[in-house]
C-alpha cells in the first residue's frame, strides 16, 4: 500500500468493512505480515481516468493456499499431477480474514458494471504477463460476486456462522427467543465462567496500553503453538493496527484473580462487530464461548449495531444463536480444460452446500413460531 496515498485508496472504499482500510492493509505490508517472504506478495490493482482514481481492488500475488479460508488445494494438487504449475496465483482477498466485504472498490457516482469489467480485464492480462494459473476472488459482496460471474468467473458458494441483532434490549431479551432448553443451556455456559471467578474488561482500541497489547499476542501466539505452527500475524501488526485505527478495535480481556488469562480481538463499525482473533493461556470450561460470542453479543446490543461476523467454520456457534448465511467466492482459471473440469465440480458441490445450510438452519435454537 505504499504507493498508494491512504487518502486516494479511503476515497474509494466509503462504506466498506475495516479490513478494507488503507491503514489495515497498509499494517500488514509494515508490519512484514504480508510481503514476498510470506508468499503473500501485494500487488494491487488502481484504475485512473484522467489521472483520477475511479476504481481499485486488493490484490495479492500468491505462491501458497495458506490464509485464505476458501481451499483450494486440490486443484493445486491437480494442476502438478498434470505437470503444471498452479503457483503462482492472484487472488482478491484480505489476507487471513474470511470476512464478506466490498472487492470492487469504485468511486461514488462511477458506473460498477463498466469499471468490473475494465478490472477484469486488467486484472487477467497481468495473470498472463506473470503467468499466473488463475485469479480469485474470495469473499464479495453477492452483487459484486453476480457481476463477475457475469463475466466468467465461476461462482462458489460457502457458509459461515453470523448473529443478527433483532432489536434485543439485552442478552436476557436475546435468550428469550431460544426454546427453554436452549436458553438454559447458555445460561449454565455463562454461569461456569461467571463461578470459576472469571470477569471481562472491554477496551476500545485508544484505550489499550501497550502490555496489554503484548499480553493478547501472547495468547493469540498461543492458539498457534499449541498446533505446532508460527502464527500469522506479528506483534508489530497489533500494534500498529491500535495507534491507526482506534476508532474500530475492540479487546475483550478475561482476568482471573486479577489476571488476564484469555482474550479476543475484533474489529467493528456503524453495523457490525467483526470477531477475529482469540487465545488463551489457561483452559476453563466455557471460556472460549463466552470471551469470544457472549461478550460480543453482549457489545452488539448494547452499542446498537446489527450483525456479528464471527468469522469461518464453527458448527457449534449453531446453538448459540449464530445463522448459517451464504457466502461466495469467484475464479478465473487460465487454462479452459481445468476451467471445465472446476465449474463441473462446483455445480456438484454447490448443491451439498445449500442443502448444508437448510439443514443447519434447522437446528437454530429459537422457538419455533
Amino acid at each position: 500500500m505504499v504507493q498508494i496515498p491512504a487518502a486516494v485508496w479511503d476515497s474509494l472504499t466509503a462504506g466498506a468493512s475495516p479490513f478494507l482500510k488503507h491503514a489495515f492493509l497498509r499494517a500488514l505490508e509494515d508490519s512484514g505480515s504480508v510481503g514476498v517472504d510470506t508468499g503473500w506478495q501485494p500487488h494491487h490493482l488502481l484504475v485512473s481516468r484522467a489521472g483520477v482514481p475511479v476504481a481499485a481492488m486488493p490484490l495479492y500475488i500468491k505462491h501458497h493456499s495458506y490464509g485464505e479460508y476458501v481451499f483450494d488445494w486440490s486443484w493445486a494438487d491437480a494442476y502438478h499431477r498434470n505437470g503444471l504449475n498452479y503457483y503462482p496465483k492472484l487472488l482478491t482477498a484480505i489476507p487471513f480474514t474470511p470476512s464478506q466485504s466490498s472487492r470492487l472498490l469504485c468511486a461514488p457516482g462511477e458506473n460498477i458494471n463498466t469499471l468490473t469489467e475494465t478490472m477484469c480485464r486488467a486484472v487477467q492480462e497481468e495473470a498472463g504477463r506473470l503467468g499466473a494459473s488463475s485469479w480469485h476472488v474470495l469473499f464479495p459482496l453477492p452483487k459484486e460476486s453476480s457481476l463477475l460471474r457475469d463475466r466468467g468467473l465461476l461462482q462458489r458458494t460457502g457458509t459461515q456462522f453470523q448473529w443478527f441483532n433483532r432489536g434485543y434490549g439485552s442478552f436476557d431479551a436475546f435468550l428469550e427467543a431460544f426454546s427453554s432448553r436452549k436458553r438454559k443451556n447458555v445460561r449454565k455456559e455463562r454461569l461456569a465462567v461467571q463461578d470459576a471467578g472469571i470477569r471481562f474488561e472491554h477496551f476500545r482500541g485508544g484505550e489499550i496500553r501497550e502490555d496489554q497489547w503484548r499480553e493478547f499476542y501472547r495468547f493469540y501466539q498461543n492458539t498457534y503453538h499449541v498446533r505446532g505452527q508460527q502464527p500469522y500475524l506479528s506483534l508489530t501488526f497489533f500494534l500498529q493496527l491500535g495507534r491507526e485505527m482506534p476508532d474500530n478495535v475492540l479487546l475483550v480481556m478475561a482476568l482471573h484473580e486479577g489476571r488476564a488469562i484469555a482474550g479476543a480481538l475484533s474489529l467493528f463499525d456503524d453495523t457490525t462487530l467483526y470477531g477475529r482473533y482469540w487465545g488463551c493461556l489457561e483452559d476453563y470450561q466455557f471460556l472460549h464461548f463466552e470471551t469470544c460470542y457472549y461478550q460480543g453479543i453482549e457489545f452488539c446490543i448494547a452499542n446498537g449495531l446489527q450483525r456479528f461476523d464471527s468469522g469461518a467454520q464453527g458448527e457449534h456457534k449453531i446453538q448459540r444463536g449464530f445463522e448459517p448465511v451464504s457466502t461466495w467466492s469467484n475464479h478465473w482459471i487460465a487454462d479452459p480444460r481445468f476451467a471445465q473440469a472446476i465449474g463441473d465440480f462446483l455445480q456438484q458441490e454447490t448443491e451439498h452446500v445449500e442443502q448444508y445450510r437448510r439443514d443447519a438452519a434447522q437446528l437454530l435454537p429459537f422457538r419455533r413460531l
